[in-house]
């Protein structure tokens, strides 16, 4: 049931002096995709009125069956403190439906609220907090981005060497005025290099979260002079940017069910049964988690990134999993190796998939790994069962498409358009030659 009533918001459009409506969805990647009315239009909205052309957006409809309509949810309608204070510019993210009223099944949204419909009628609620990581950087005299910084601050690191400690600061205080709970942020590990932590929340708000969250981050970045970018790996020789999935299961009581303090570790049989789901299906859902040729980059030894499947009880930030050492109703497991670039609807439903496939077949992780793997000799990794992550989007496509949890979960309409654009994306990559290449080839060939 939605918090707001059709007449409360007619009456914080009034007050608010809003004239312009954003209506938003994503495509299948992720993308932000917006409709814009004005208010006078409200009425029309809120009755599931307006419609759209499904053919236009990558992954949707073909163009004899383009009709698509919106249904906004109420609960998600926001006001943009960075556009104009008169004539203020709201939003409501859109469920995506057919003529006939019946949800799109190409819709991310639509595919996260049936694996949370799963969830819920096995008697869980799924919740999930990100840590998205960014990075700021110069645009050129046309405007256009670059990877340029001046900066050299580290990790933790304060102003005056955090030269973006400002854009941060105005980052947070527009996320806290739209009614975000901002629990963190800070300078990360590269130059340039940033992190902000959200809310807590249930998995839809999460994945709306996420979307609004780098949407707003760009929009404030932009009034800076600089570009923020969530690429995976935009530089050489620095850590990438990634989105660590920190997630549990309440009940309805709102009792956090991983959350066992007779067991050694301090987690349930639940939690386990979960943690071994993702663990078993990580390689299939891994092109939903690093989605882009690039992500790959981020994903090698020595830059804070796992690169091994295998999960610790301590906080070893070598293991895909860790548990964090917080204990009773923040009982929660973290899953290391999404990163920024990932659609947050289809990358949350593929783990609570994964997560609910672990605990019906009831399965049984394999032992902690409390050692540096990055250490481990290549014996002693065979020897433990530790299996390594895809190493290219190839390697996570071939995983991807042999699975059939990936496809249930998606539908079949995602699961083909997806590979199918991910297919292109790989072959253009395989035609095109890199600067590495000529510096490496040209003057020895």
């Amino acid at each position: 049931m939605s918090k707001y009533t059709k007449e409360d918001i007619f009456r914080m459009v009034e007050e608010e002096d809003v004239e312009f409506i954003r209506l938003q969805f994503t495509d299948i990647f992720g993308m932000m995709k917006n409709v814009a009315v004005t208010v006078s239009q409200l009425e029309r909205v809120l009755d599931n009125r307006c419609m759209f052309d499904g053919s236009a957006i990558e992954g949707f409809v073909r163009i004899e069956e383009s009709d698509m309509y919106l249904y906004p949810d109420w609960d998600t309608f926001q006001i943009f403190p960075w556009r104009p204070q008169q004539g203020k510019v709201a939003r409501f993210i859109c469920d995506v439906h057919y003529p006939d009223g019946r949800p799109f099944e190409g819709d991310p949204r639509n595919v996260l609220k049936r694996v949370l419909k799963k969830a819920k009628d096995m008697g869980y609620t799924f919740m999930a907090g990100p840590e998205c990581e960014f990075f700021l950087f110069h645009t050129d005299e046309e405007g256009n981005p670059t990877t340029t910084t001046h900066e050299k601050a580290g990790y933790f690191d304060v102003g005056p060497l955090d030269f973006a400690e400002n854009v941060r600061r105005d980052i947070v205080l527009c996320l806290e005025e739209m009614g975000f709970e901002v629990e963190a942020s800070h300078h990360e590990l590269a130059p340039a290099q940033h992190e902000i932590d959200l809310q807590y929340r249930e998995g839809l708000r999460t994945a709306d979260d996420v979307t609004t969250f780098k949407m707003t981050v760009k929009n404030i970045a932009k009034r800076h002079g600089l570009h923020a970018t969530f690429m995976p790996k935009p530089q050489e020789g620095v850590n990438g940017s990634g989105m660590h999935i920190n997630m549990s299961l309440m009940d309805e009581a709102g009792r956090n069910l991983f959350e066992d303090e007779k067991d050694e570790a301090g987690l349930s049989r639940l939690a386990y049964q979960f943690m071994a789901g993702i663990l078993c299906h990580m390689k299939e859902m891994v092109l939903l988690t690093n989605p882009l040729v690039n992500s790959y980059k981020r994903l090698i030894p020595g830059y804070d990134a796992p690169n091994y499947i295998a999960w610790s009880v301590r906080s070893n930030r070598s293991a895909l999993i860790r548990i964090p050492t917080a204990r009773g109703s923040n009982t929660r497991i973290e899953l290391r190796c999404p990163d920024s670039a990932a659609n947050p609807y289809l990358a949350l439903a593929a783990c609570l998939a994964a997560g609910l496939d672990g605990i019906e077949k009831g399965m049984t992780p394999p032992p902690s790994v409390n050692r540096n793997i990055y250490a481990m000799a290549k014996e002693e990794k065979a020897a433990a069962g530790i299996e390594a992550l895809p190493e290219t989007l190839k390697e996570a496509m071939i995983s991807f498409e042999n699975s059939g949890l990936m496809r249930e979960v998606l539908g079949d309409h995602i699961f083909d358009k997806y590979l199918e654009a991910k297919n292109r994306e790989w072959k253009e990559f395989r035609a095109h030659v890199t600067d590495w290449e000529v510096d490496e080839y040209l003057y020895k060939y």
